[in-house]
C-alpha cells in the first residue's frame, strides 16, 4: 500500500492505472471497524485486479463555527495500519492547502435534500461534503465508491450529486457496523462519558421498536412511530437531548407519499458533547 499526500502524485498514479477498476472509500480518518468494513467491501467490489483508494481528509468546509473541527481526532499512523490490513492499495491523505486554494471561489451547492434532518441544524454542511467528494471523484477517477448507511442523508445526497452532475460512478451503500450492544460505530463515540456510553444503545433499541410497530403492528402514521422512539429515549436515555426524529422517503428525504418505495426513520441525539446519528430502513 502506498501513501500519497499531494495531487500531482495522485494524478500520476491515476494516469498509470487508467483502465483498471478503481473503488474509492472517502473518510475523515480516525478509522474504526466501521471504516474497515467499507474498505473490505471496496476490496470485494474491486476484485483481485482492481484498486482500492481510501481518502483521509478532515474537511474544514463541512464543520460549522461551533463544531469540533479542531478537536476532531487525527490518527494517521493507526489509520495506515487499518487501511493496509483491510486491502487498500492507496491512502490519499492531502493537507487542506492542497485541496483548497486561498482564493477559491467555486463549490458544489445542494438545494433540496440538505434542508432536512442534519442539514436543518447544520447549514452548508452538505455543501462542504459535496464539494470535497466531487473533488475526490475528479482526482481519483474512480469507477465506484462506497459510503456507509449510518449517515443516510449523506448517502442520498451523494447519489443525487452523481445523478445531477452526470458522474459515471456507481455508489454503494454499506450497512452500518455496530458495537455488540447495537450502538453504531462512530469516531465521535470516544467523546462519550461512561454514563453517556451506557445510555447510547437506546437509540438502536428505540429504532427497532418503531420498526416492529411498522412491520408487525402495521403502523403507518409517522408521528406515532416518532413518539415510540421519543418515549423510549426519554425513559432509558435521560442524558440525551433529541435533535430530531423523522420518518422520510429514503430517496427524497421528505415526508413519505403514496409513491414512496422505501421509508427510513432517522434520528440525531446529543449525549454530552457527542452528537450521535442513526437510522433504520422500514422493510
Amino acid at each position: 500500500m502506498n501513501l500519497i499526500d499531494n495531487i500531482q502524485q495522485l494524478r500520476v498514479w491515476s494516469g498509470m492505472n487508467r483502465g483498471t477498476r478503481c473503488v474509492l472509500v472517502p473518510t475523515m480518518g480516525a478509522l474504526h471497524e466501521g471504516h474497515a468494513a467499507l474498505i473490505r467491501a471496496a476490496r470485494e467490489i474491486a476484485g483481485h485486479t482492481g484498486n482500492v483508494v481510501v481518502s483521509i481528509f478532515v474537511n474544514p468546509l463541512q464543520f460549522g463555527p461551533n463544531e469540533d473541527f479542531s478537536k476532531y481526532p487525527r490518527t494517521l499512523e493507526e489509520d495506515l495500519v487499518i487501511c493496509r490490513e483491510n486491502g487498500a492499495d492507496i491512502l490519499f491523505a492531502p493537507r487542506a492547502e492542497e485541496l483548497y486554494l486561498p482564493d477559491r471561489s467555486i463549490q458544489v451547492v445542494e438545494t433540496s435534500l440538505s434542508k432536512t434532518l442534519c442539514g436543518a441544524s447544520r447549514p452548508r454542511h452538505f455543501d462542504g461534503v459535496c464539494t470535497v467528494v466531487a473533488k475526490l471523484f475528479n482526482l481519483v477517477q474512480c469507477d465506484e465508491a462506497v459510503f456507509g448507511k449510518k449517515d443516510y442523508q449523506q448517502l442520498a445526497i451523494i447519489r443525487r450529486m452523481v445523478r445531477d452532475l452526470d458522474y459515471n460512478i456507481v455508489i454503494h451503500g454499506i450497512d452500518t457496523v455496530r458495537e455488540a450492544d447495537g450502538l453504531a460505530m462512530s469516531s465521535r463515540n470516544r467523546y462519550l462519558t461512561p454514563s453517556e456510553r451506557a445510555q447510547a444503545p437506546v437509540l438502536r433499541a428505540a429504532l427497532l421498536k418503531a420498526r416492529e410497530a411498522y412491520i408487525q403492528g402495521g403502523e403507518r402514521d409517522g408521528e406515532v412511530l416518532q413518539q415510540i422512539i421519543l418515549d423510549r429515549i426519554a425513559v432509558e436515555a435521560p442524558l440525551g437531548r433529541v435533535d430530531y426524529v423523522q420518518v422520510v422517503d429514503a430517496s427524497t428525504l421528505q415526508a413519505p407519499t403514496e409513491a414512496t418505495e422505501l421509508r427510513v426513520i432517522a434520528i440525531a441525539v446529543f449525549l454530552g458533547s457527542a452528537r450521535l446519528i442513526d437510522n433504520i430502513e422500514l422493510k
